[in-house]
């Protein structure tokens, strides 16, 4: 069975923002792998894993929970995008297509979260593919 979680269009754009990511840091210079680069991949992994942890729980407290975890990944993210352009380790335009897609990613958690503040001791009921 499908979990819940994969049709939600916020955790396929953060699956999306992950390939991405991975993509370009391909590039970084080999002296980043356990640095940078990983530290970018690894926040670029939380978001979608803790959408899908906190679909996994049972109650819209958990979810939120990791909802905000997922969110502040995205926000650290974002620091890391800014420190990678920077450092011209990616083109504007690669910086730029991450950026917006972190940030769409952002505003759709930022969506849920709201969405799903409103009853958070009652089961988590899957109704919204934000």
């Amino acid at each position: 069975m499908m979990g819940p979680h994969k049709n939600l269009v916020v955790w396929n754009k953060s699956m999306y923002l992950v390939r991405k990511l991975y993509e370009i840091t391909d590039s970084f210079p080999k002296s980043e792998l356990f640095a940078l680069t990983n530290q970018m991949r690894r926040c670029s992994v939380s978001i979608p894993s803790n959408i899908a942890e906190g679909y996994g729980r049972s109650s819209n407290r958990e979810l939120v929970h990791f909802l905000y975890v997922s969110l502040g990944s995205s926000n650290e993210l974002d620091t890391q995008l800014i420190i990678a352009r920077e450092l011209n380790y990616m083109s504007e335009n690669d910086f730029t297509e991450l950026e917006q897609l972190n940030d769409e990613v952002n505003k759709m958690l930022h969506s849920l979260i709201y969405k799903r503040n409103v009853n958070l001791d009652q089961p988590i009921e899957i109704t919204d593919f934000t």
